[in-house]
């Protein structure tokens, strides 16, 4: 795990010491995320939401209402670059 590479992509400075700090523990992160591949998911059913604070239960259904959009000008009003109607982005890889 590059943590410079990292915090480049999330506009960061880190020092040398923060680079040695979070090295091993991007790594253990990382080591645990992939355990995650191991698990057989294929009986689980998705989840339509998630848990408070305290762990309840959260309602997230809602009814599928039209409504009206933004509009483009309006999007793009507060975009810090916009080409050609467009939102403008760096390019990540």
């Amino acid at each position: 795990m590059d943590v410079r590479h990292v915090a480049k992509l999330a506009h960061l400075e880190i020092t040398d010491d923060e680079v040695a700090l979070y090295t091993p523990q991007m790594a253990e992160i990382v080591k645990y995320v992939e355990q995650l591949n191991e698990l057989d998911t294929e009986d689980v059913l998705p989840m339509l939401g998630g848990l408070t604070a305290e762990g309840e239960s959260t309602a997230t259904v809602r009814n599928d209402v039209a409504a009206p959009s933004l509009g483009q000008n309006a999007a793009l009003d507060q975009a810090p670059s916009a080409v050609e109607g467009h939102f403008q982005v760096p390019k990540v890889l």
